[in-house]
């Protein structure tokens, strides 16, 4: 378990942490003259059967407000400490807002320096806290009245952390890819760079390959220790360090993320929904300079408010931030926003779409997916989004968003049945979309196969246009490959068709079936390739290649290779040749050379009308050597051996 102080400057937080562990987080030389926090500190309590659990004491003074934000990014728990010589202060208003921005709901209040006031002053400033706290996530949270200096109410402290530590879940895995945001780097001689977080999500293990993020830095885990112990592995929600092979101290640092590369993918620009404080003076504006401290991160960016409009204090409204420099940031992460010279703190709020687009597409239609994005469970969040776009959901950038592991992702979509078109790039439509499109695509063919009877089929990329031009290429390919699988279209050489369509002769389909025929008779065994034939008949070759796919539907011409065609007597005659050649060899096996010298063609040509035999079963190949199987007559009818083998011994 993790929890965080907070509270105003010299109100006791790290001499509070030391009576509770025995660690005095103050390791900086200038923290330990100067009597205050500055950094982050980090210590660890042994809780027995209750577990263990680690302390990060955050500093409260209002210039290191960017340190406390780093240490309060990902914790269990807080303790938000007021000293009861003073009572509530700016810092400790401040920092209960920032933990009520973070969505912090479990704490409890310490009122410290109890041994320096009276009863009834203590009871005074229990009730300030309350107040303080009572529009926020803490809201009715325990007070504990401690001294350190005393021990006096200690015990009751301590219980309090042994029972919320009980309740804690065990550390799992949680179906998501692991994240950690560094909030301190260091080298230890020996060992080399350690980098400490708290895992934000998933499970890393020694030896596992990750990222830096932003820098893309590749890097490998040497070891690890948890809750500062060694370890082979951690788990979200545990206070981790990770000894890294692949990147210097330097390379690495407050800011960036340790991660798996699925979910390595900076931003610049991020769709949220944004909380501005109750206690700001003006309403926050269009294009409004801030800070945004996500994660370990500061960055500065601008707020863009939709439609140039504003968002009043105390409310909330959907904005997009627009970053200095890159950074890693994935749904549902929490953010803080303060001003431009980092002097307060303005708001906070929870990312929507990391990876937002420029504010270019309809309005209404982006509101309605960002409101999707609000959604509890990511079932909700897919479901809403296959309802609102025809164009389908692009499955990689969901699952990056939301930190979806590829098994995690594969049950979504099988929960929300929704249908995956392509695998390189998955995209995702409804059931109800994919019936919609089917009935599209058989009606355009329908209509274009009475307008043009002639033609073999509806080129794709026309088909396309006319059904559903909004979805990509890619993933309308894949949808037709799956309705040609259940044999609704027929889908040849980006030409679409319906099974039952045969393209009607006419009068200039007859006149170059002549022409063709008689150039392929003449060419007798050695069948020129198409681009040749089509330069002999002074066609061109787009033309050709349309007709002879729709003339071998007849079974007159075949094609024996994509770039090939022959007419079916002169395949018959070459099938009657290859069984003479098979029944005068050795055993029935005759290899490619003799059937070549046959036929009296170079064997590339041969090889070729073997392996149109070997598709067709008529022959059977065993290595280098072939057979004869089917009965070619009964697929390409009866016919004679060629003159050729007649009129020579080959054997």
């Amino acid at each position: 378990m993790i929890v965080a102080t907070a509270g105003h400057i010299d109100h006791g937080k790290t001499r509070l942490v030391k009576a509770l562990t025995g660690v005095d987080t103050d390791r900086l030389p200038e923290e330990r003259a100067r009597g205050i926090s500055i950094d982050l500190g980090f210590a660890h309590a042994d809780l027995g059967e209750h577990g263990r659990v680690s302390f990060i004491d955050v500093p409260g003074h209002e210039r290191f407000i960017r340190n406390m934000l780093a240490g309060v990014c990902a914790i269990d728990a807080s303790l938000l400490v007021v000293a009861a010589d003073d009572g509530v202060m700016p810092q400790t208003v401040e920092h209960l807002h920032i933990l009520d921005l973070l969505d912090v709901r479990r704490g409890a209040v310490v009122i410290t320096k109890t041994d320096l006031v009276s009863p009834e002053r203590v009871d005074a400033v229990r009730a300030q806290v309350e107040a303080a706290l009572a529009d926020t996530a803490l809201s009715g949270v325990p007070a504990f009245p401690v001294s350190a200096a005393s021990g006096e109410g200690l015990q009751a402290l301590q219980e309090w952390l042994c029972e919320i530590a009980t309740e804690q879940p065990e550390p799992a895995p949680d179906g998501r890819n692991f994240r950690l945001a560094v909030d301190r780097a260091f080298t230890i001689a020996g060992s080399g760079t350690v980098v400490t977080g708290t895992v934000n999500s998933g499970r890393v293990a020694v030896g596992d390959h990750l990222v830096i993020s932003p820098s893309g830095k590749e890097v490998r885990v040497r070891g690890m220790q948890v809750q500062g112990a060694v370890a082979s592995q951690a788990l979200p929600a545990q206070r981790c360090a990770l000894n890294l092979v692949g990147v210097s101290v330097e390379e690495v640092g407050r800011g960036d993320w340790v991660l798996h590369s699925a979910v390595h993918a900076p931003t610049r620009r991020i769709d949220a929904r944004l909380q501005v404080l109750p206690g700001e003076d003006a309403a926050l504006a269009h294009w409004t300079p801030v800070h945004l401290h996500l994660g370990t991160a500061d960055v500065p960016a601008r707020i863009v408010i939709s439609a140039e409009g504003s968002v009043a204090p105390g409310a909330a409204g959907l904005v997009q931030l627009v970053l200095e420099r890159p950074i890693s940031a994935l749904h549902g992460d929490r953010f803080v926003v303060r001003d431009q010279s980092a002097r307060r703190t303005i708001g906070g709020g929870i990312v929507l779409d990391p990876f937002a687009p420029k504010r270019l597409r309809r309005a209404s239609l982006r509101v309605a997916e960002l409101q999707v994005l609000e959604r509890d469970s990511e079932a909700q969040i897919l479901s809403g989004l296959l309802e609102l776009t025809e164009m389908g959901v692009d499955l990689q950038a969901l699952s990056c968003s939301l930190n979806l592991t590829s098994e995690r992702a594969a049950a979504l979509h099988r929960e929300v049945d929704a249908v995956v078109l392509g695998k390189e790039h998955p995209l995702a439509i409804s059931r109800a979309a994919l019936d919609l499109l089917t009935t599209r695509v058989l009606s355009a063919l329908r209509e274009f196969h009475a307008v043009k009877p002639q033609a073999s089929g509806m080129e794709l990329a026309a088909l396309r246009t006319a059904t559903a031009p909004r979805l990509p290429a890619v993933a309308f390919q894949a949808f037709l490959r799956e309705l040609a699988n259940r044999q609704s279209v027929v889908l040849s050489n980006d030409i679409v068709r319906l099974p039952e369509h045969v393209a009607t002769a006419n009068a200039e389909d007859e006149s170059l079936w002549l022409r063709v025929r008689d150039a392929l008779t003449a060419a007798g065994v050695r069948a020129p390739l198409l681009a040749e034939l089509a330069a002999t008949l002074k066609v061109k070759e787009p033309v050709l290649r349309d007709f002879l796919h729709r003339k071998s539907r007849t079974g007159e011409v075949l094609r024996v290779t994509p770039e090939r065609f022959c007419l079916r007597e002169m395949l018959a005659g070459l099938a009657a040749t290859a069984a003479v050649v098979a029944k005068k060899a050795d055993g029935g096996l005759f290899i490619a050379a003799q059937f070549r010298d046959a036929i009296g063609t170079g064997r590339g040509l041969a090889i070729h009308y073997l392996e149109f035999f070997d598709r067709l079963g008529i022959t059977q190949r065993f290595g280098d050597q072939r057979r004869t199987g089917k009965d070619f007559a009964t697929q390409l009818g009866a016919a004679e051996p060629l003159p050729s083998l007649r009129a020579k011994e080959i054997f």
